[in-house]
């Protein structure tokens, strides 16, 4: 029988990922979810969404990730700051974080691409 994708309760995660949630919170990010990729992706373990009110709310968003990032010493791969798309993506290896606008998020409808993810209750971590 196919694994549900339901939230589950937290497996370990890094602190990173704390870290960076908590980032997320602090500067109001709206809709995050935590998604455990790792029995299906092979480039990250985790992908975490966030929405944001506005271009300019998306760029303040990822200014605190990359202080935060900055500070921890956490290793980036890959980091967009260009906010005039609506997207920004900051690739830290095991976790991917993709922050949009409302409209980008509907648009895309990234959740679906990973539907066969386990949804984590990051509120319990």
């Amino acid at each position: 029988m196919p694994k549900e994708n339901k939230q589950e309760s937290a497996p370990k995660v890094n602190d990173e990922i704390i870290a960076v949630i908590r980032v997320i919170e602090e500067k109001k990010g709206e809709n995050i979810r935590l998604i455990d990729v790792r029995e299906k992706s092979s480039v990250t373990d985790y992908i975490i969404l966030v929405s944001a009110m506005s271009e300019p709310h998306a760029k303040a968003l990822k200014n605190s990730l990359d202080k935060e990032i900055s500070e921890k010493g956490i290793a980036v791969i890959g980091n967009d700051n260009a906010s005039e798309s609506g997207w920004l993506v900051l690739d830290a290896f095991d976790f991917m974080v993709h922050i949009q606008t409302e409209a980008m998020r509907s648009f895309y409808g990234i959740e679906d691409l990973w539907k066969d993810g386990v949804e984590i209750d990051f509120l319990e971590i």
